[in-house]
């Protein structure tokens, strides 16, 4: 529909220049690197409106404005000419053109994109003011989209409200539960595969969880994304996840978040996350997500580890953990109560994946 341009002739493309460890956790500053997560650091080295996108490993890609520093292998990306090219309509282009970069990177076990295969992309390139025109669009539906998952984040604010009220804080245990370790709770406990999944564009049916869409108490579906066979069966080998399962997230600026899996299907752990699966006679799954969801628990996991640049929760540490162990019957009155509040949740759920799929036909109408 519009003539399509070499991405190179219109915007001038380098890379960060630091190694992943520069990061601070008080930093003043983000710091971009190839994990969709973005860290902080105490200087910078750029100010100015551009794409990042990961040069390896998890491909992704964020647009930003100001001051910030970037890991030496992330792409910086900045329109030469904004009377031709407007940044934010990169983005949106390069949001899904990744998807064409995963299948052209290359390399073994970490996998990685050459400048070439960004300078080369061809980009549609509408008017000016077509861009501003699209560019409103697409970040009108991301308005929706925010909207809708604040409507998430109320729900289940009213969860945890309820697990104090019945329970307390599972670390001060004001009220005297016994308590149990974690790998005595569990019939099992495992890591994730140390390894970057070989993400499909294409529904295979084998599904892989990031970190990234990992909220508390919640994993967002909508934005699940896929493998192929080979792979999921290859990260499963530790343990298959199941219904029931929680998933808990060790290590990234996206830390100490937990989530149970609440559907069947054929699901893989990502990276820098865990698998805990409680027995069901001790404790119960939403009992377990929430209690380590709570501020208190994190803290007292990450004991010891002040100052670390990459704080990080280790599976030994969680099967040692010490957590407060209500009588069963109170912790099924618990996960009775956050079964009436997923009946609420359902019917956001269902307007979130509408908008999303949306989104993702618009996207493809613009950029093909």
């Amino acid at each position: 529909m519009y003539n399509c341009v070499k991405l190179g002739t219109l915007t001038r493309i380098r890379t960060g220049k630091l190694d992943a460890n520069a990061s601070s956790t008080d930093g003043a500053y983000p710091f971009f690197t190839c994990s969709r997560e973005v860290l902080r650091i105490a200087t910078y080295s750029y100010d100015c409106e551009c794409v990042l996108v990961a040069g390896n490993g998890d491909l992704n890609v964020k647009y930003y404005a100001g001051k910030f520093d970037a890991y030496q292998r992330t792409y910086i990306i900045e329109s030469i000419d904004n009377g031709k090219l407007l940044t934010k309509y990169l983005y949106f282009f390069l949001d899904i053109y990744v998807e064409v970069l995963r299948t052209q990177s290359i390399g073994g076990v970490i996998k990685y994109i050459k400048l070439g295969n960004l300078a080369d992309a061809l980009i549609p390139l509408p008017g000016i003011e077509k861009q501003a025109e699209i560019v409103d669009y697409l970040e009108t539906c991301n308005v929706i989209i925010d909207r809708i998952q604040q409507q998430l984040t109320k729900l289940d604010e009213l969860v945890k409200s309820r697990f104090m009220e019945m329970f307390g804080d599972p670390i001060a245990n004001e009220k005297k539960w016994a308590t149990k370790k974690l790998d005595e709770a569990c019939i099992a406990i495992v890591d994730c595969p140390h390894s970057t999944p070989n993400y499909t564009s294409e529904n295979t049916g084998y599904m892989c969880i990031r970190t990234s869409i990992v909220k508390k108490n919640r994993i967002m579906w909508e934005k699940i994304e896929y493998i192929k066979e080979d792979e999921y069966y290859n990260r499963i080998q530790r343990k298959r996840p199941e219904k029931g399962d929680v998933i808990y997230t060790r290590e990234g600026a996206i830390l100490g978040i937990a989530a149970v899996i609440d559907r069947e299907c054929n699901v893989a752990l990502g990276q820098r996350s865990m698998l805990l699966s409680p027995d069901k006679k001790q404790c119960t799954s939403e009992f377990l997500s929430v209690a380590m969801n709570c501020d208190s628990f994190l803290s007292n996991a990450l004991k010891g580890q002040s100052g670390s640049a990459s704080p990080h929760i280790n599976v030994g540490d969680i099967k040692d953990f010490q957590m407060i162990m209500p009588p069963i019957s109170q912790q099924r009155q618990f996960s009775a109560f956050v079964a009436e509040v997923d009946k609420s949740k359902l019917a956001v759920e269902q307007s979130l994946e509408k908008l999303e799929t949306l989104k993702k036909s618009l996207m493809q109408e613009y950029f093909g």
